[in-house]
């Protein structure tokens, strides 16, 4: 079998994976919670290659990716539930409802861009959505609260942005960044209490709504928290390996220097850096 710019040369390749006996007994053993993992981290390492500016690397990642997507696809096909052509077909026929003002007639296309066109689509696949699980027997076809759809397995700091901006759709929100620095310095406060009372629970409470509140900062300034943290991790990454090369330097390893030592490296790391 030869690699092919067809999308049906990959599917036809999942299909030999999964095929019993021919096979590759790893991938004939997967099911969804099993790949779950590897499609998640895949996403990540494609918004790796975008924000290091490597397009080299973003090809070969949006390649797995991809190969995530007809995995599951292929697997969903063995169970006789939908296939990658399913897939494509759910994917176009969103878009191209989804955008009126573009693939529509002349008066779609003008009710498409009327204000709140957008939600007003949404809420009709919302409900379409609710009444196909219901005739289908599945569960969660109509979720009774609004922040519900939100998707529980996103990770935290995406979840909790996404659930602040939709109720902030319905006027749940503070109308400038100001407040939410005076609503920090209360949760700063309350997780201080908390740390004096030694009760395990109460600090994690308080510290998660300490977090809870930064994100809330962060999406006011038009600062996405994921992408603030990555770089921040980074940040923290370059300036340790400044600290481990310096000791190198002095044939010495990270565990013979003092904290004091490695602070004084820490610093002129940050200055180096500035």
């Amino acid at each position: 079998m030869k690699p092919s710019r067809n999308i049906e040369r990959l599917i036809e390749i999942m299909t030999a994976l999964r095929t019993p006996v021919t096979g590759c007994p790893w991938d004939l053993e997967q099911d969804f919670r099993t790949i779950a993992p590897y499609t998640l981290e895949e996403a990540f390492e494609v918004i790796d290659a975008i924000e290091r500016g490597d397009l080299d690397d973003l090809r070969e990642e949006l390649g797995d990716l991809l190969l995530q997507v007809v995995f599951h696809a292929r697997m969903a096909e063995e169970q006789g539930a939908f296939d990658f052509g399913d897939v494509v077909d759910a994917i176009t026929t969103k878009m191209i409802r989804r955008h009126p003002h573009v693939f529509g007639d002349e008066d779609a296309r003008e009710a498409g861009m009327a204000k709140g066109a957008w939600n007003r689509i949404k809420d009709e696949e919302k409900a379409e959505r609710a009444k196909r699980r219901t005739e289908l027997g599945l569960e969660g076809g109509d979720k009774d609260g609004f922040l519900d759809d939100v998707p529980q397995a996103l990770p935290a700091l995406m979840r909790a942005l996404k659930l602040q901006q939709k109720a902030a759709k319905v006027g749940f929100d503070w109308s400038e960044a100001e407040p939410i620095l005076d609503k920090i310095a209360e949760e700063t406060e309350e997780l201080r209490e908390a740390l004096q009372s030694g009760i395990k629970a109460d600090i994690t409470e308080e510290y998660g709504d300490l977090l809870f509140a930064l994100v809330n900062l962060g999406r006011h300034l038009d600062i996405e928290p994921e992408s603030a943290l990555r770089a921040t991790n980074e940040k923290f990454r370059s300036r340790f390996h400044f600290i481990e090369n310096s000791l190198n330097e002095q044939k010495r390893s990270l565990n013979e220097a003092s904290l004091e030592e490695m602070e004084a490296l820490w610093q002129k790391a940050k200055k180096l850096r500035k």
